[in-house]
Parts: C-alpha cells; structure tokens; sequence
C-alpha cells in the first residue's frame, strides 16, 4: 500500500530513482562492481560527476560565470564557509533573518566578521517574510534563506533586495527548494543547497558560485578554501560518491518529466489546491501569511485541539506520514517536494475533509 511521504527531509525521491539506485548497489551498470566500491578517480565516476555538473547547469540555465560543486558537509557548513570566503574589506555582512536557519548562519558568520540584520519576522515567529530592509553600513555580502521549512514561508520574488543592492554579494541557501522553481542565477554570487529535499540522499551539498566572486585573497583553510574545489573540480578529497550517483539519477528524473518549468507548475498546482483546502476547511487554518506561503511546505493547524489525534488517526489508517509540525511550532507541516505526486496531495485534503464531515457542528 502507498505511504505519502510528507516528510521535511530527508524527503521522498522518485520511485524509478530510488529503484535504479538500489540496484546500482549490487553492481553499478555492468562493471562488476557496487557504486559503493568504485573509486572516485574512475572513469565510471568521472562520467557520473560530469554529466550532473552538466545537468545541474542545463536545468538551471547556470551562465558560464559561474562554476559548479558537489562537496559534503551540507548546508550547516556552508554557514561558516561562505561566510569565511566572501568577507572582505568591510567586514561586516547583513542577514535577513527569517528563521532558525537563518539565525544558525548569523551565529557561524559571527565567527568571521560582524553581522547584521537587515531586516527579520521575529515579531510574529517568522510567519512572513520581511520586505522593508535597511541597509545602514556597508557589507561585503547579503545572506538570504530562500525557502523556510520549519515556518512554510519563502521568497518567492528578489526584487525587494535586488534594488538595494550596489557592490554587496547575494549569497543564498536553497536547500530546500533548489531545483523546484525558476531562478535567475546570475543575480547570486552564491547558492548552496544541502541534497535532502529536491536532489538526492542527504551527503553532497551543491554549490554554485560566481567565480570572480573570490576576491577575498586571505589565507584559509584548505579544505575551507572554495577555491581548492574548483581548482581540484569537486575531487580535492575523497567525494560522496553515492550521494551525487543518486543526485544524477534525480537530475535525469527531472530532464525527462520537463525541466524546470514543468516541475515548478507541479509544484504550484499541488500548493494551491492544499492551501485552497486550509483556507475552505472551517476545521483548519494556515500558519503563515498568504503572500509568503511556501509552495515547498505549507504549515497549518486545527482551530480546535481536541480533533488533533482524530486527525492523526485518520492520517496514519490512509497512510499518510510526516505530516506533523516542526517541534518548535506544532501544528501540522505538509512538505510538498518534487517527487510527491499530486494524488498524495489529494490524498490529505480527502482526510482533512472528512475530519470536517465528522465534526461539523
């Protein structure tokens, strides 16, 4: 029977992936050996590598400016890392603070140089996202969280901080919906997305950075140090080989079903119809403001508290799972990546209906 895996991540991946995988366990292709053994300066891995750079550049009409990585860590290191890369002569850098997420890249960058907000949704526990910026001081970079898992909200339009703007760095983390939508990638000096959620098995982080974006000429560590993976071409050490096979797998998955485009129409249309559904049940209501809902996990609750286990019930009998909210907003969160089919959509708000069918008063 059918599981919906509404899980924040690791998230679900598409079946012909994950059976593809399994099977690239036993023996990748028919080279007599599992993708778990194969070295990573093989020619097989060379080719797996290069074709998901290759893709990875294809579907998100990345320019020539800018370089591709699969490096490890996820996005927990990417806070200190890109933090250390792009601070410069100013020394100081402005987060939007948006969430725990962010907070966690403030306190890494911390570390480095002074920080900033520029503008934050703390006031309502992050139930938007903030538009009216400042930009008092001078900063070498601009840290953006694009999507909110923990809270359902994410920037659906740069503009607001396009305009602003000047000689400042846009560095951005995507992890949790890199892959989903359009995105205009010469605008960023930075992306960096941890594989759990659009991409592949938690264990390769990508990275997709402007290469004339290093300006900064500082010593660092060398494995800290994006420059030693360019230069070294994601293999300075010894890669998650079976993280980025699987990745390239998704990759394929997503050229075939229609790119970008047809992924993010997709991803709209289930969205829609979940929140048209928390905004129509007089048993539900949404957590976050409609203009900043996220299309990658939308996050609501029961106006009654007494019918939460009544709903858990009638989730778990349809199989439906991972549908609880983070630990520190409760609720509920229904994560809605690319691989989750519409019918499991469908799914839920056949079940958040006939809550409201038993209940009506």
């Amino acid at each position: 029977m059918k599981v919906h895996n509404f899980s924040a991540g690791p998230s679900i991946l598409p079946k012909e992936v994950l059976q593809e995988s399994a099977k690239s366990t036993l023996q990748l292709k028919n080279i007599g050996m599992s993708i778990l053994e194969i070295s990573h300066r093989s020619i097989d891995f060379l080719n797996i590598i290069n074709e998901a750079k290759t893709l990875t550049k294809e579907l998100l009409d990345i320019p020539n400016t800018h370089e591709v990585l699969f490096l490890q860590g996820g996005a927990s290191l990417q806070f200190y890392m890109s933090a250390l890369n792009f601070c410069g002569k100013h020394k100081c850098s402005g987060f939007l603070d948006t969430g725990i997420w962010a907070k966690k890249a403030i306190n890494e960058a911390k570390k480095v140089s002074k920080t900033i907000k520029i503008g934050s949704s703390s006031d309502k526990n992050y139930s938007y996202i903030p538009k009216n910026i400042s930009f008092n001081e001078d900063f070498d970079y601009i840290h953006l969280t694009s999507n909110n898992t923990i809270y359902g909200t994410q920037i659906h339009s740069f503009d607001f901080i396009n305009k602003h703007i000047k000689t400042e760095k846009l560095i951005c983390d995507m992890s949790s919906d890199i892959f989903s939508r359009r995105i205009d990638i010469k605008n960023f000096d930075l992306i960096y997305a941890g594989a759990q959620k659009n991409l592949g098995p938690a264990g390769t982080t990508l990275i997709i950075i402007k290469k004339d974006s290093l300006t900064n000429k500082e010593d660092r560590p060398t494995y800290l140090d994006y420059r030693t993976h360019i230069n070294k071409e994601s293999l300075f050490n010894t890669p998650p080989v079976f993280s980025i096979y699987v990745s390239l797998l998704t990759l394929r998955w997503i050229n075939k079903n229609g790119g970008i485009i047809n992924i993010e129409k997709k991803n709209i249309e289930k969205s829609n119809a979940l929140y048209n559904e928390i905004d129509r049940n007089s048993l539900f209501f949404g957590l976050v403001e409609k203009d900043d809902r996220s299309i990658m996990n939308a996050t609501f609750d029961l106006y009654d508290q007494n019918l939460k286990r009544k709903f858990e019930e009638l989730c778990n009998k349809e199989r439906i799972s991972g549908i609880n909210g983070h630990r520190t907003t409760g609720g509920f969160r229904a994560s809605m990546y690319n691989a989750l089919e519409k019918e499991s959509v469908n799914k839920l708000i056949e079940v958040m209906q006939t809550l409201e069918n038993k209940n009506k008063k």
